[in-house]
C-alpha cells in the first residue's frame, strides 16, 4: 500500500508563505536541492493543487533548457516532467507534463489510488494538504523547518478538532540550517 506524504518547507513559526503569498524565505542550496531531487525521484507520483501545480508548471518543465540552472536545477526539470501528477482542481480544464485533473477530493478514490502498486505518493499544497488531513488521508509528515521567523502568513497546519498522534522517524539538519522532521501516523506500521 503506497502512503501519502506531506512534504512542505515551513518557517520555525510554521507559516508555508508569508502575507503576500511570498516564498522567498526559502533556502535551498544544492545540497538541500539534490535531497529534494533524490527523495521525489523516489515517489510514484506526486499530488497538489491548482495554485501549486501552475506554480511548478510555469517553471520546471523547460529549466533544463535554461542556461542558468543548476545541474541540481536541470535533474528536477526532468524529474518533474516525468513523474505522474495528480492536480485536484475545479477550475482547470486541462494540464500538461503528465498531468491527470481530479476535480474533488473523495476519500475513496484517494485510498484506491494508494491501493494502485509504485512509490509513495508526494502531497504538496496547504489548501489540498488540509483537505486531505481533514479525511485523514495523510500517512507521513516531511517538514522541511527553515531557520527564519515570519511572523505572519499562511500556516501549514489549519485549525482541526481532531488530535492526530505521530511518531518521530527521523531528522536531518542540512549545512544552511534547514531541519527535516519526519513523521509517521503513530498507527502505522513501520517498514
Amino acid at each position: 500500500m503506497r502512503k501519502i506524504v506531506l512534504m512542505m518547507s515551513v518557517s520555525l513559526d510554521g507559516f508555508i508563505e508569508g502575507p503576500h503569498r511570498e516564498i522567498d524565505w526559502h533556502q535551498v542550496d544544492e545540497e538541500l536541492h539534490q535531497h529534494f531531487n533524490d527523495e521525489v525521484r523516489k515517489l510514484g507520483g506526486l499530488l497538489s493543487g491548482r495554485v501549486t501545480h501552475e506554480l511548478m508548471a510555469d517553471f520546471w518543465p523547460t529549466a533544463d533548457k535554461d542556461p542558468g540552472s543548476t545541474p541540481v536545477m536541470v535533474e528536477f526539470s526532468g524529474i518533474w516532467r516525468d513523474m505522474p501528477k495528480v492536480v485536484y482542481s475545479r477550475t482547470l480544464e486541462r494540464a500538461d507534463w503528465n498531468t491527470t485533473v481530479v476535480r474533488e477530493v473523495v476519500p475513496e478514490e484517494v485510498r484506491a489510488l494508494t491501493a494502485q502498486p509504485g512509490g509513495d505518493l508526494g502531497l504538496g499544497g496547504a489548501d489540498l494538504a488540509a483537505t486531505f488531513l481533514r479525511h485523514d488521508l495523510v500517512d507521513e509528515f516531511r517538514v522541511y523547518v527553515h531557520p527564519v521567523i515570519l511572523g505572519r502568513g499562511k500556516r501549514l497546519f489549519p485549525d482541526a478538532d481532531a488530535l492526530t498522534m505521530l511518531r518521530l522517524a527521523e531528522t536531518r539538519t542540512f549545512g544552511n540550517g534547514v531541519v527535516l522532521l519526519r513523521y509517521e501516523r503513530a498507527n502505522t506500521p513501520e517498514t
